[in-house]
């Protein structure tokens, strides 16, 4: 027997004499009780709504003395023409580098620094925003800054230029990446590549955008009843409300906005293939259209995301990744938005040499969840996991603030979060299978598949007929043959 076996045995013996009771003491901890989680009633910020349409809430913090503050417009890069997309993103940048009519973004940016203060402006998908830091000394001097900024950009022409050259750049580095490839074209074929969610800056739509484009935007859009301003921190609620009524309720309403006309047109079920050749890996989205969170469905959407694909739990996780082996990552759930349809997503990432293996087995996951039902034991598993993390969104006063300015945004009840809470204790297994059932379908789902298809375990055209995908240059817009 050689040395190193001996000194193993000798230490196995050694732990079972001192340590006799070990698997019963294990077999005793798990059956150890878990109390019941405490009842979450987070502080509310208060809630104000001025003359002219804007709502204020406001958030009291005074760990720390420091103030910080964010206004939520209205209208983002969904909102703009397909023709000058990017217009939003360079937007949401020049806002704030290219100064006020009194003060170049250069000299904001040395008075912000001298005291360690931020004011930034940014773009979303369905908004813009303007945010500030600062100590609570310089609070007010920092907001004459923030008013500023929001009330009076300049747009100076040589920083549209700098943020159109970083663009540029960005667009430039649009297929180095295989999993920016497969999310850029699998939001084209969710939500059809004419939905201004899946669209794409190109060169030519950034070269469109003029400064007067800049000025137009600001001068639709930015107005007080588009606007939801947040503060929290080291302040007095009541001298704030003073404030901000004397600073801002004075600012006559702007025209009312358009109705979201966003149409959806996802593309027909069947196989994507995107050729890049510079990878020994595979990227496999399989996609549809997924749901809005005020949807009644969405708590055991919630439920069955998790216990499908949401962690290291989960079905997806323990049969693809840890049993067989076949990825790097893998994950799946039945998207959504608040203000928007979400995508139905299942996403893997596997070696170039399994592909079709491992797409094999994931579609063969996805056809199990009808027959073999998620179980009790996963539904308590994965409510738990939610319920646990939930404490985790909302440990500070910031985070609550941010939850409700959301709530606020997207025109949700206020108390949405409460009644999440109580809902996601609600679910059931019944409800649970029910939605599996209702919203995932393997025979109405895209599946996409970026790689080097020379190294592919099986053709790809095995599993069906393959629809191939150009991957254009960046100035154009990518083409499904």
């Amino acid at each position: 027997m050689k040395k190193a076996t001996k000194v193993v045995i000798l230490i196995a013996t050694m732990l079972a004499i001192s340590y006799p009771d070990v698997t019963a003491q294990t077999r005793s901890v798990q059956g150890i009780p878990i109390p019941p989680l405490h009842p979450f009633t987070p502080q509310q910020p208060r809630r104000i709504e001025l003359l002219n349409g804007m709502v204020v809430l406001l958030a009291e913090n005074h760990e720390l003395p420091l103030i910080e503050g964010i206004a939520l417009v209205r209208g983002g890069s969904h909102d703009e023409p397909a023709i000058k997309t990017g217009l939003v993103d360079i937007y949401g940048e020049v806002w704030r580098t290219g100064g006020t009519s009194t003060k170049t973004g250069d000299q904001l940016d040395d008075f912000l620094e001298a005291r360690a203060a931020k004011v930034e402006t940014k773009s979303l998908s369905d908004a813009t925003s303007i945010t500030l830091s600062c100590l609570k000394d310089d609070f007010d001097k920092v907001f004459e800054i923030f008013i500023d900024v929001l009330q009076n950009p300049e747009f100076r022409p040589d920083k549209l230029e700098i943020a159109r050259k970083r663009k540029y750049d960005t667009i430039s580095r649009y297929n180095d990446r295989i999993e920016q490839i497969a999310e850029r074209e699998a939001a084209k074929l969710a939500f059809g590549a004419d939905n201004p969610y899946a669209r794409s800056p190109e060169n030519a739509t950034v070269a469109a955008v003029t400064r007067m484009d800049l000025v137009a935007w600001h001068n639709m859009y930015v107005h007080p009843n588009n606007i939801i301003l947040g503060i929290s921190g080291d302040f007095d609620a009541g001298a704030m409300e003073s404030k901000l009524r004397k600073v801002f309720e004075s600012w006559p309403k702007g025209p009312s906005l358009p109705e979201d006309q966003v149409q959806y047109h996802s593309a027909s079920p069947g196989y994507y293939f995107i050729s890049k050749g510079d990878v020994n890996q595979s990227r496999i989205l399989i996609v549809g259209l997924g749901i809005q969170r005020n949807n009644p469905d969405y708590c055991a959407v919630k439920v069955f995301n998790e216990a499908f694909g949401g962690g290291f739990s989960s079905r997806l996780f323990n049969d693809i990744r840890t049993k067989r082996g076949l990825a790097y990552g893998v994950s799946g759930a039945v998207g959504s938005n608040f203000g928007h349809l979400g995508i139905l997503q299942i996403m893997l990432a596997t070696g170039s040499h399994t592909t079709v293996e491992a797409l094999r087995a994931v579609t063969e996951d996805i056809d199990n969840v009808t027959r073999h039902p998620i179980t009790d034991d996963e539904v308590k598993q994965a409510k738990d996991s939610i319920l646990n993390s939930l404490i985790f969104q909302l440990d500070s006063p910031n985070k609550i603030l941010s939850e409700r300015m959301t709530y606020e945004f997207y025109r949700y009840p206020a108390d949405w979060l409460t009644n999440y809470e109580s809902h996601i204790r609600k679910v059931t297994t019944a409800d649970v299978n029910r939605v599996a059932t209702k919203y995932l379908h393997r025979d109405q789902l895209a599946v996409l598949v970026v790689g080097d298809s020379k190294n592919f375990d099986e053709p790809l055209s095995t599993l069906g007929s393959v629809k191939e995908i150009r991957n254009t240059s960046p100035s154009q817009p990518g083409a499904h043959n």
